[in-house]
């Protein structure tokens, strides 16, 4: 009975070769969509999982609100961690890394060069992110102020096939002793680093490490086995608003620590600011999880519809096939397996379609996503599987409709019934299908357009013409020695103006408040001005004296005196 059953199905794609390219394609493409969207998807979900004890690890930020005004902040406190790991036994270990330029000189002999994503952070780093390590103990990489962990990159590069462990390599012109190196980060780590510098290396004061309101560091919690996270963060919230936040010297500022699960800090972290992570947004992966949907939603009922649409050219085989002696089941069981056999037919057309997309996939999202159900039994297994219940899927209301045929009005060519009382449901699934179609494609000019206009918009400068670099060490400090600098590279014909500040427009700088007694306010002042003034940075000198004309006298000069004892 199989055999005629397939064979069946193999003359009747023959003998109606139109349609059965249409159904073909029409399914195949959606597949290969509803495929390509899925493996980005997949990637994104899978950060940080790989991680022993993962779920046992959360990330501290913070819900800031100033004056109503509520946002969040990955950066937090130093004595955060502190204070977690000395008042709560739930607590396992902690861990910082310090929100820093993470761009450092380094030099071994003659090769030189500034290299980024160096990271500062506490000793006890590699207990929390057990990273692979090629040479070094990790347990003691870090525990030496002047002791380096480098990646098999940066060891390669400055080292060569040098063994690196003992050695020095100068950062920011300090000698550091290369304690361990460690592999290739995993392609879903949320962190991405190249070299790592012990927290005694930053040369911070202890004052500066006990303090509630210093928002520096990126703190890791790793709770025991069992803890009741919910409880601790409530915990945690009641001790700062009852034993910190009466401290504050502004008291429309507030801050809430948060846990946040180490797996969500990829896809959950998007609104946060000053974030070191590799992040993505969940918004768009749900989104496109729909869209994914919908284009299979789409390929199926277009399925459909040109099933039932030629279900009376095979209304005298279903006939014949009754007068013989087929039941209705026996029926439902053929047409539902021609659709088995088309959808799988499709789905290794879109396997093989996807294999080509991959590649160009990963150039256009930087990833690494690997595809290839040939050399993976349990991926093919699934594809296999997913063309079965597609297939099973798309065929039932097809194998109804045509099964529930009556023989004698069939064979005497009378009008067909058992087809009107589900009409309804065919023309619906048509309106759905056209109106699934018209809402993607308008989703896609939408943010066709938006990208365009991302991609076209003026700046207000010409970018092509602009370069930049980070100035050290005394250009950095002194304003004098950096005028004298501009004023030298102005020189150039080549140059046509110079000009330096604290980061780069768009960029994100730190912030120091500075806020007034109340006797040295002026009324006739700009009102936000009197109360709060915000510096950029007043550990730079670089501030001219004109940044401040338009302030009023009392403020400029407050301003003014500051900056020259800083």
């Amino acid at each position: 009975m199989f055999k005629n059953y397939l064979k069946t199905a193999v003359r009747n794609l023959w003998r109606y070769k139109g349609f059965a390219f249409i159904n073909i394609l029409s399914l195949t493409i959606g597949i290969v969509g509803c495929l390509v969207i899925a493996l980005f998807v997949w990637d994104e979900k899978k950060y940080d999982k790989f991680l022993p004890d993962a779920d046992n690890i959360y990330r501290l930020y913070e819900q800031r609100n100033e004056n109503d005004v509520i946002s969040y902040y990955a950066c937090v406190p130093p004595a955060f961690a502190t204070h977690l790991k000395q008042q709560y036994p739930e607590v396992n270990t902690t861990t910082r890394i310090f929100m820093k330029n993470d761009k450092y000189l380094l030099e071994n002999g003659d090769k030189i060069g500034y290299e980024e994503k160096g990271m500062i952070v506490d000793s006890n780093f590699f207990q929390v992110f057990p990273v692979r390590f090629v040479n070094g103990d990790k347990n003691t990489a870090l525990n030496e102020p002047r002791s380096l962990v480098i990646s098999e990159d940066i060891a390669n590069r400055y080292f060569g096939s040098e063994n690196p462990v003992g050695k020095t390599l100068k950062i920011n012109k300090e000698d550091l002793t290369v304690k361990a190196v460690f592999a290739k980060l995993p392609e879903h780590f949320h962190l991405r680093f190249q070299y790592l510098m012990p927290m005694s290396f930053a040369g911070l004061p202890k004052e500066r490490m006990e303090r509630w309101t210093w928002h520096q560091f990126y703190t890791y919690v790793k709770v025991k086995p069992g803890v009741n996270v919910q409880l601790l963060q409530d915990k945690f919230q009641a001790h700062m608003k009852k034993g910190i936040f009466p401290t504050l010297e502004m008291a429309e500022l507030t801050f809430l620590p948060f846990f946040q699960p180490l797996k969500d800090v990829h896809l959950k972290s998007a609104d946060f600011i000053y974030d070191n992570a590799v992040r993505g947004n969940e918004t768009y992966v749900k989104a496109l999880s729909i869209i994914a949907l919908f284009v299979l939603i789409i390929a199926c009922f277009n399925f459909i519809n040109l099933a039932t649409a030629r279900s009376f050219r095979r209304a005298k085989e279903i006939g014949v096939r009754k007068v013989v002696g087929a039941d209705r089941r026996q029926l439902i069981f053929q047409f539902i397996g021609e659709t088995v056999f088309l959808s799988v037919f499709s789905m290794v057309l879109a396997t093989i379609v996807t294999l080509f997309i991959v590649p160009w996939l990963n150039d256009f999202t930087g990833k690494s996503i690997e595809f290839n159900p040939f050399t993976n039994p349990l991926l093919a297994l699934i594809i296999i599987v997913a063309g079965v219940v597609i297939g099973m899927l798309a065929g039932i209301y097809p194998a109804l409709v045509l099964s529930g045929f009556q023989p004698i009005r069939v064979l005497k060519n009378m009008k067909l019934t058992g087809t009107g009382g589900t009409s309804w449901l065919r023309h619906a699934l048509v309106v759905i299908q056209f109106a699934l179609s018209v809402l993607l494609i308008v989703s896609t000019i939408i943010v066709y357009r938006q990208t365009k206009f991302l991609n076209t918009k003026d700046l207000g400068f010409d970018k092509e013409q602009v370069v930049y670099f980070q100035v050290r060490d005394s250009l950095e400090t002194n304003p004098k020695i950096l005028e004298t600098v501009k004023s030298e590279l102005r020189t150039s014909p080549n140059i046509v103006s110079v000009t330096s500040g604290y980061g780069l427009p768009g960029d994100q700088y730190a912030g120091d408040a500075v806020k007034l007694s109340s006797n040295e306010k002026d009324r006739s002042c700009n009102p936000l001005l009197a109360t709060t003034i915000t510096l950029r940075h007043l550990d730079f000198a670089w501030w001219q004296e004109e940044t401040f004309q338009g302030t009023c006298p009392p403020m400029r000069e407050k301003l003014l005196s500051l900056t020259k004892q800083q």
